[in-house]
């Protein structure tokens, strides 16, 4: 590409995280357990991208909201003056408690807060003015923002119109994987130059039994060239696009903390996708960054 180096765009949830444990198993009710360790941090698959694309010094840009509450007001000092622009939406900020297991795995309990009344024409407005052509925009966390999901395809449909390379990594359904939910995020990626997924995800959408087959299913469902990026944790990251695949090792770490190890990994991957390096490079910044992030206290990603 020539010009101006492109920007990544997230748009998608951004939300307040309480970070509580080690819990070692899930207490009975109506008791009370002490845990060691408690954080508190900007969080959302959004939230937790656009920190790691600035800790790695990338051109990047997020596009999400917050409440009105203490919170809300707490999230934009985080991110610094006129990262969130606009009337602050006039509901509590959404907030997430997720409590780590011994393995540092985690369970998120999430209220619907302000992303339950977050309206697509904001974001419409925002991509309108700031996205060019030939820049990336990550639709994430799309299924926590239900108003936003509703209208994702006439998203889509304006983004193909700025131009813009689309990567899609929606997250966990509340509802799960119904038929409906499939159909309609299957209808998606018609408009996605890349899917970012967990292997749960990627086999549960697809209906396939095995990983191979999913990825071959899920790409029948893009554009010609689409990437199908499959984030596998301790197994690394795979990638298919036009029959080829391809793999990223992950390094040996000591866990410490997962949560939100698949956002900073789409982080590291569109810079490098950005950058206009090749898929296995990008697969493996992508690990390389998520790795990083997950084996250190206080977390360092960059």
């Amino acid at each position: 590409m020539t010009g101006a180096a492109p920007t990544i765009h997230v748009v998608g949830n951004l939300n307040v995280d309480l970070i509580m444990g080690t819990l070692p198993a899930w207490p009975a009710i109506g008791t009370e357990v002490v845990l060691p360790h408690s954080e508190l941090r900007l969080g959302g698959s959004a939230g937790n991208t656009a920190l790691a694309l600035k800790a790695i010094g990338a051109r990047g840009n997020l596009i999400a909201a917050r409440g009105d509450d203490v919170f809300g007001t707490w999230l934009a000092e985080q991110l610094g003056p006129g990262s969130l622009p606009g009337t602050p939406v006039a509901a509590p900020t959404t907030v997430s408690v997720g409590v780590v297991d011994p393995s540092g795995e985690r369970t998120f309990l999430t209220s619907a807060g302000h992303l339950a009344r977050w309206e697509p024409a904001e974001v419409a407005a925002r991509l309108s003015a700031e996205v060019r052509p030939g820049d990336w925009v990550l639709l994430t966390g799309s299924f926590l923002c239900p108003r936003i999901a509703a209208a994702q395809s006439e998203l889509l449909s304006q983004l193909a119109g700025l131009g813009a390379r689309v990567a899609l990594d929606p997250g966990w359904p509340p509802e799960g994987w119904t038929d409906d939910v499939k159909a309609t995020t299957l209808r998606w990626l018609g408009a996605c130059h890349c899917l970012l997924f967990n292997e749960v995800e990627a086999v549960s959408l697809s209906g396939e039994a095995d990983l191979v087959a999913a990825a071959r299913t899920l790409s029948a469902a893009m554009p010609l060239g689409g990437i199908v990026v499959v984030k596998r944790g301790a197994d690394g990251a795979d990638g298919w696009q036009n029959g080829e695949h391809h793999h990223a090792v992950s390094p040996k770490v000591t866990v410490i903390d997962t949560i939100g190890a698949g956002d900073i990994f789409n982080a590291g991957f569109l810079q490098a996708m950005a950058d206009e390096r090749s898929l296995d490079a990008a697969l493996a910044a992508g690990v390389a960054l998520a790795s990083r992030a997950i084996s250190t206290s206080p977390r360092q990603i960059a």
